[in-house]
């Protein structure tokens, strides 16, 4: 009975001693890093040539942001924050060859970028070790369609490139709703590095895509951060 009362109480200093903040605390983090991102039900683009077509694929972008944490408890907190964050698609490079013309395209991709505003609630499994979810709330601020086009004529030696660069804003709903799903780790420095994945909630496009199908944002972010009490 002895022994089970010890490792009760093992076990009860080990939950109490999670959070690097003391409850009733709030604290300021600013945090950058990166995204990787996909939108779902990116079509596989049909050239129409010798069956040749462009295969999406994630597309990497920029995080910048910060968050307000409230610690509850020393398992519990509340974070509100907010961020600019890239997201989208793209696909891979193809070149094409035929009748002395060759044709490169490379980098296309579709560009958007948002501000969020992410509310979580987080889960201290371990000592500065937290688990987090929520909702988070993205406004558009752009949507960009890019790729560079090379041709060359092997026998007149002639080379063209062409740059794309077209806003397809209007083609995009404003407003995207998704549940981030993360882990964070919080140095003894208050350094924190966050992993989070985003999960569309509600369609991007306004028109059904080249499939007839809507898509939605995929969005990993990893970013390191600094955490002090305010």
């Amino acid at each position: 009975m002895k022994k089970m009362i010890i490792l009760a109480m093992t076990i009860m200093a080990t939950l109490t001693a999670n959070a690097q903040f003391e409850p009733g605390t709030l604290s300021l983090q600013p945090r950058v890093g990166g995204t990787g991102a996909f939108l779902t039900n990116a079509p596989d683009i049909d050239l129409g040539i010798n069956d040749k077509k462009l295969d999406s694929e994630p597309t990497g972008g920029v995080f910048v942001g910060a968050d307000l944490e409230y610690q509850i408890s020393n398992m519990f907190s509340v974070s509100a924050g907010a961020n600019w964050a890239q997201a989208g698609s793209g696909w891979k490079d193809l070149k094409l060859s035929g009748n002395g013309l060759t044709t490169e395209i490379k980098d296309l991709k579709i560009e958007t970028s948002y501000v969020n505003v992410p509310i979580t609630f987080n889960f201290y499994v371990a000592k500065g070790l937290a688990l987090r979810t929520g909702v988070q709330m993205g406004f558009l601020t752009s949507a960009d369609i890019k790729a560079t086009i090379n041709e060359s004529g092997s026998s007149d030696g002639i080379k063209t490139k062409t740059e794309i660069d077209k806003s397809i804003k209007d083609d995009f709903n404003k407003f995207d709703l998704s549940i981030p799903v993360g882990i964070s780790y919080e140095f003894n420095s208050h350094f924190v590095i966050d992993a989070r994945y985003n999960i569309g909630i509600t369609k991007v496009n306004k028109e059904a895509g080249l499939d007839g199908k809507d898509s939605r944002n995929g969005v990993l972010a990893i970013t390191l951060g600094y955490k002090f009490q305010i």
